[in-house]
């Protein structure tokens, strides 16, 4: 159901197979309780979310909510929410269960799932993601960046995608680990968890059990290449900032600020001490 009667969209007349953007947001985070309400700047972090989707211009634009709180904060913005069960598994999940109750006719039959801790999100990415599905071969979309670094390379936590770039900058990839893959000389690419699935491919994902290099590697991914399903990738500058521990949020919160000081430069530009110290200030106060 949605979160409130004033929510609802009026049945759109876009035909298919025209995209729909679906965040997903819980508040059940570990290492960040209640993430998606997060303070930048004055704003929740689902709300910068939103904005980021929204400046894409791709389509419509939901988040799927775990709790009303979130509804409420989106709502209060002037966006979209659907509830969804608090108890669903993962973000594929959830845009699964809110697309059923958002688009039962299938007007969308692009889903993208993009998701609600990224709140510097570029949105031309959007656009470079759901370029690969131009390409009929592949089922599902997704966007890697280059490893410009060991350490990132070494992090488990930076999960590695093998697939090879020539002449285009979309691949096809063949594998996803935690580990530093492929072998030999070479770019390494950092998989950047946004997707977009042909619906048919997003239905046939969530009805499958977790396969067993899914389990193995802890990449639900590995259960759409275990299934058969091809994932191609689009290659972009640089991996999205995500926001998962307090430290994330702190430095989340000055990087808003640092872009504040610079379109106060670019718009006004400095012409006195005087006024780079005004205008420094006017900026904090977002922060």
């Amino acid at each position: 159901m949605f979160a409130r009667t004033e929510a609802v969209i009026p049945p759109t007349t876009i035909s298919a197979p025209s995209p729909i953007v679906l965040i997903p947001a819980r508040m059940g985070s570990t290492r960040l309780p209640g993430k998606p309400l997060a303070d930048i700047g004055g704003v929740p972090m689902i709300v910068h979310v939103l904005r980021r989707a929204e400046a894409a211009g791709l389509g419509r634009v939901v988040v799927a909510c775990a709790e009303q709180e979130i509804a409420d904060a989106v709502i209060a913005a002037g966006g979209t929410a659907v509830m969804t069960p608090p108890d669903l598994p993962s973000g594929s999940d959830r845009i699964h269960a809110a697309l059923a109750t958002i688009d039962p006719t299938r007007n969308h039959e692009i889903v993208i799932n993009l998701q609600g801790d990224l709140p510097g999100f570029e949105p031309g990415a959007l656009t470079a993601l759901l370029n690969v599905l131009d390409n009929s071969s592949f089922d599902i979309a997704t966007l890697v960046a280059p490893i410009t670094s060991d350490a990132e390379a070494a992090a488990e936590s930076v999960v590695k995608a093998a697939c090879g770039f020539e002449a285009s900058d979309i691949a096809p990839v063949l594998y996803f680990s935690r580990a530093r893959i492929p072998f030999g000389a070479g770019p390494l690419w950092h998989h950047v968890g946004v997707y977009a699935y042909r619906r048919a491919a997003l239905e046939r994902f969530v009805a499958a059990p977790p396969s067993p290099l899914e389990r193995r590697e802890k990449l639900e991914q590995l259960r759409a290449l275990e299934l058969g399903l091809r994932i191609g990738a689009a290659r972009i500058a640089r991996a999205p900032f995500g926001v998962d521990t307090p430290e994330d949020l702190a430095r989340a919160r000055q990087e808003l600020k640092e872009t504040l000081k610079k379109s106060f430069t670019i718009r006004f530009g400095y012409d006195s001490l005087s006024l780079t110290e005004r205008m420094t200030s006017d900026a904090d106060q977002f922060c």
